[in-house]
């Protein structure tokens, strides 16, 4: 069952292809594959009990799949398979749809590389598949901002990948190869300084590509710009799975976490986490406001990443899918409303709760979830993080946290005051609801962030706790692998 791994990578990119060729079913063949991976990712996890292993090593070829990565899987996709529903509708404006859904199954075959590849070459160009396709989709629109967001997109995230390449290559000269278990059972032998070296080129590297502080400078701009399903993806899906789930991987199970690495971890994190929030809270734009919350958010899953303790790792696991689901459900709102009212400044808009009741509800319930309120989603992944803090002895970084949950209401909250809530503008009396493909992606997102959070301990149990053991594992991993193998 092992060659089942190659499927999660070669249907996608088979798919982006007959969609060029068959231009007008490549909705159906995008959506319909999507529908496919999460189906797959699904039942895998039926035959990978709990912490066990799924490997494939052939054609020079290897992908594993652990608890980590299954949760990256399963994130990547069932969002994803929302995300496109909604596109069905939203992408009818573009003549080229055909390119669309072909960038955003090649986009999804990168990540689901990223999340299986077990060398790092493969890592590399499994990432490199992911991002040129996500410069592409910035720009598809090809309206002046799209145009410039995405070749700043571009220059910054390319030379985001020379320095992971970099990295990637100090971790072969002191191991001599690129595989990632025989490279962690190597460097858990000891090394030198040059093994910092290459921690600190993947945390600048990846940390942009994660948009933490203070490597965010590219994000605000592609978020605002891009179409609303690619900002989703790119929030709820791309900064997790070429930012964080690829530095994780690396620094834990790879060239080891030590106590000044998860300092600095921390110490980006909670920069991102209060100047991300403080920097939401001035927008008036609803997806640039969205973009600069997408950086404090991620500040929370590297705080948890940093303390290095279980319940911090699991925090910032269960942040990781929950702020997938959330950000994914509120930039594609966010869409919805610049779609139907033309504009996504919040000074323009006012009581669309009135003729938009779907977007509205569901737009709610993302800000009471992203905000941290019961019994939401948001609300359990940010507790176990704060917890983590005070029974770490940082009874300072968990001050720091809920500071940040509150800049994020406060942000969150002005876009319900002036978008949804007060009176009705004339000139948008006579808009309607976002079409029903939209609307059922975004009532199907928001029933989820209220479904997890009432159903946390099984979420924990079933999908978070295997990612937990799988980085609490360390460079035990390599072992694990190189037995496997």
């Amino acid at each position: 069952m092992n060659k089942i791994l190659i499927v999660l990578i070669a249907l996608p990119l088979l798919s982006a292809l007959l969609s060029l060729l068959l231009p007008r079913i490549g909705n159906w063949l995008a959506g319909l594959t999507v529908l496919a991976l999460t189906v797959i990712t699904g039942w895998l996890y039926l035959l990978r009990p709990f912490n066990n292993l799924i490997l494939f090593n052939k054609f020079g070829v290897v992908l594993v799949l652990d608890g980590f990565s299954h949760l990256l899987l399963i994130t990547a996709n069932l969002t994803a398979l929302f995300i496109i529903l909604y596109a069905w509708a939203y992408a009818g404006k573009y003549r080229n749809q055909a390119w669309f859904f072909a960038l955003f199954l090649a986009l999804l075959a990168g990540i689901n590389g990223v999340a299986l590849a077990g060398d790092l070459i493969w890592l590399f160009v499994f990432l490199e598949l992911a991002a040129l396709s996500a410069y592409l989709l910035v720009a598809f629109g090809n309206k002046r901002e799209q145009l410039e967001a995405s070749v700043k997109y571009l220059l910054i995230g390319e030379g985001a990948s020379l320095l992971i390449l970099i990295g990637c290559g100090l971790v072969h000269q002191l191991t001599g190869t690129f595989n990632m278990s025989t490279a962690a059972v190597l460097l858990a032998g000891g090394g030198n300084h040059w093994k910092t070296v290459a921690a600190l080129l993947f945390i600048a590297g990846f940390g942009t590509k994660a948009a933490l502080m203070p490597f965010h400078f590219w994000l605000p701009d592609a978020h605002s710009a891009a179409p609303a399903p690619v900002s989703a993806i790119l929030s709820g899906v791309i900064i997790k799975a070429l930012g964080v789930y690829a530095l994780a991987r690396v620094l834990f199970n790879v060239i080891g976490l030590t106590p000044h690495l998860a300092f600095l971890l921390t110490t980006l994190g909670l920069i991102s986490i209060i100047f991300g929030g403080l920097l939401a809270v001035g927008q008036w734009d609803m997806k640039r406001l969205m973009a600069y919350s997408s950086i404090s958010q991620i500040g929370y899953i590297f705080l948890g990443l940093g303390l290095a303790t279980p319940l911090g790792i699991l925090g910032a696991l269960f942040h990781l899918f929950n702020h997938a689901l959330m950000k994914s459900l509120l930039f594609l709102n966010a869409g919805a409303v610049e779609q139907i009212a033309g504009t996504r400044d919040l000074r323009e808009l006012g009581g669309l709760r009135k003729k938009l009741p779907a977007t509205a509800t569901t737009s709610l319930i993302g800000t009471l979830a992203i905000s941290g309120v019961p019994p939401f989603n948001g609300f359990w992944s940010k507790l176990f993080i704060i917890i983590a803090c005070v029974q770490a002895g940082q009874p300072w970084f968990a001050l720091a946290a809920v500071i940040g949950s509150l800049l994020t209401m406060g942000a969150f909250l002005r876009v319900q005051q002036y978008g949804f809530f007060g009176s009705l503008k004339k000139e948008l009396a006579q808009i309607t609801e976002a079409p029903l493909a939209m609307t059922t992606a975004m009532v199907s997102l928001a029933a989820l962030c209220l479904l997890v959070g009432l159903t946390f301990p099984l979420v924990i149990s079933l999908l978070i706790n295997p990612a937990v053991v799988a980085l609490s594992n360390g460079l035990g991993y390599g072992r694990m692998i190189i037995g496997g193998l």
